[in-house]
């Protein structure tokens, strides 16, 4: 993003980005966008291996929270922070069965217990995944962010949310079991990940 870009998107109302946004979902199947401490992020379509990845989580959520589901693929928008009321879409959300009936595209995130991002093979990775969503997750008061990082065969649980982050931050290796803390309360053995890297 340009410098002109970036002075644009500080500027920009809320309104005027989600009719940007629903332009951009209209005509293109590529990439989505999403409005975070008052900056314009696109986030790309993934690719097979991502989708894996969040086949494997889903599958072990559901094993162990049959109250819980995890809406995947990067469709269901949350609002996020209170900076500039933050848009946001996770790779998934764990949330009670109907905790999204009724509402927009951008979600209250009240009932969510998680959010999770996979990272993608591009430059804007380490900003959107690692710093801006963590920030705005916390802010937002959902318990626990799930970093599963492909760049670094590691898997991140970020839990404790305050308006400053989470202030709990377990790192571990792909291969390695990692408990999800409550409300979450799910152990994942990570070994099946080493087959979803590059």
């Amino acid at each position: 993003m340009t410098l002109m870009e970036e002075r644009a998107a500080a500027q920009m109302s809320v309104e005027e980005f989600e009719r940007l946004a629903k332009l951009v979902e209209k005509e293109s199947d590529t990439v989505r966008l999403e409005f975070i401490h008052g900056r314009i992020g696109i986030k790309g379509v993934t690719d097979g291996d991502h989708s894996e990845i969040i086949r494997w989580l889903q599958q072990r959520c559901m094993q162990v929270r049959t109250d819980m589901w995890l809406y995947a693929g990067g469709e269901l928008g949350l609002l996020v922070g209170t900076y500039r009321k933050g848009h946001a879409r996770p790779d998934a959300v764990l949330a009670p069965q109907g905790a999204f009936v009724g509402q927009g595209t951008w979600a209250d995130p009240a009932g969510v217990l998680m959010t999770v991002e996979v990272t993608s093979y591009d430059s804007d990775t380490d900003r959107r995944d690692r710093k801006e969503k963590p920030a705005a997750y916390a802010a937002a008061g959902i318990p626990v962010y799930l970093l599963i990082d492909r760049d670094h065969d590691t898997v991140t649980v970020h839990s404790d949310p305050s308006a400053d982050g989470y202030s709990v931050r377990h790192v571990v290796d792909f291969g390695t079991k990692v408990v999800l803390p409550g409300p979450v309360n799910i152990e994942l053995d990570t070994e099946e990940l080493k087959t979803f890297v590059r």
